[in-house]
């Protein structure tokens, strides 16, 4: 049986398992005390029987996933007149079903909106997908790559002429979907302790990356952002908000924009009298990256961390994925956490008075996760013995 705890601990979700920012989402709130299950398609697992969706074999060794830690997962056949009754029934007793594929996929199966919440009208029928579910694009295929383009996001990333460099896939498929996801979820739930009513949640990675960019509009609407890629004080044009290479060719990155912090960096650096005066004035930008980037060059990596770091200088070294998890500050908050020797962030944000459980690996036992959904003991065993629902 799955821990439960934290504030979504009296919430059931029913996953419809998909790639990208559906999972993440399940993720966040499995993470927050939410009962879920995951449903895989059968032939995702037919090559690793007894192996959950998070455990498979790659080249021989044992992958975890930690994107599925904290909930089941059951394979169960949507095509088949028996698999789609086991998932509608799982679905009537759920708070909230997740579903991330294309637009009329789910209607076709039988399990899309019309069909849930006319049998459960309390049910939040959350949607993740690239374009939304209408507009033109709506039905074709693309990836974060593409929306993070669509939106305008990916032209601010272009640097000196060369070209756009997203950051991974962490604004369309985590913050602009995942995230968003999350967020409509819970504001449905919210509204549903008054209505009684559920609806559905149409969350698009397309529109969550516009999102973030709100920011940037704001600026521009104000005079304070030019359209020159490199330009700006956010895209590293600003000597006080930058990364430096260091003498061991590591980066440090600055982030002082406020003048008594630029201050305090450049008292340190011995270039007061220097770059001070010429705080404001954008024309001395490019000189003043170039000199401290010279002193920066001199240092190792530690030496600037040992100068620098617990300071007010907006300092903060680039670290490495490893280095990050060790780092005393992460260490003291317990930012990151290890699962079945696997280390990954731990769950976020935190509560003082409903924490949340520290997370688990996903879970194995098919009868167990019926039994924690409140399936009855005779309805498992017509479920798990006719092989409508297997372990995924």
């Amino acid at each position: 049986m799955m821990h439960m705890a934290g504030p979504l601990s009296q919430v059931k979700v029913l996953e419809l398992r998909g790639r990208g920012p559906g999972p993440f989402g399940a993720m966040v709130l499995a993470d927050l005390g939410a009962q879920v299950i995951a449903l895989d398609r059968p032939e995702v697992t037919a090559d690793a029987p007894g192996e959950t969706g998070a455990q498979r074999m790659i080249n021989g060794h044992r992958r975890i996933d930690p994107v599925q830690r904290g909930r089941h997962t059951l394979a169960v056949d949507l095509k088949t007149p028996e698999g789609l009754a086991a998932a509608l029934r799982l679905a009537d007793h759920a708070d909230v079903l997740i579903e991330g594929n294309r637009p009329g996929v789910a209607e076709r199966l039988g399990i899309g909106p019309d069909e849930c919440l006319a049998r459960n009208p309390r049910l939040v029928y959350a949607r993740i997908t690239g374009w939304g579910q209408d507009g033109p694009l709506a039905r074709t295929p693309g990836h974060d790559l593409n929306y993070v383009a669509l939106s305008g996001t990916l032209d601010l990333l272009r640097r000196d002429g060369g070209r756009p460099m997203p950051p991974l896939n962490l604004l369309g498929d985590y913050g602009g979907g995942g995230m968003l996801l999350v967020i409509g979820i819970l504001a449905a739930l919210q509204e549903r302790a008054h209505s009684g009513r559920g609806q559905v949640v149409d969350a698009a990675m397309s529109d969550g990356i516009a999102l973030l960019t709100t920011v940037v509009h704001s600026m521009r609407a104000e005079g304070l952002w030019s359209d020159t890629p490199g330009g700006n004080v956010l895209d590293l044009a600003a000597p006080f908000y930058n990364v430096y290479r260091t003498a061991d060719d590591r980066w440090v990155s600055v982030g002082c924009g406020e003048p008594r912090f630029y201050a305090q960096l450049l008292d340190r650096l011995g270039l007061t009298a220097e770059l001070l005066p010429h705080h404001g004035n954008p024309d001395t930008w490019p000189a003043a990256t170039a000199r401290i980037a010279e002193v920066f060059a001199t240092g190792t990596f530690e030496h600037w961390c040992a100068l620098l770091e617990g300071t007010d200088t907006c300092f903060a070294p680039v670290l490495t994925l490893d280095e990050a998890a060790a780092h005393p500050h992460h260490r003291a908050r317990g930012t990151f956490t290890t699962v079945d020797g696997v280390v990954q962030p731990a769950p976020a944000p935190r509560f003082d008075r409903t924490p949340a459980a520290p997370p688990r690996p996903a879970a194995q036992d098919p009868a167990a996760a019926l039994r924690d959904w409140g399936v009855a003991a005779a309805d498992i065993d017509g479920l798990l013995g006719n092989g409508v629902v297997t372990g995924g």
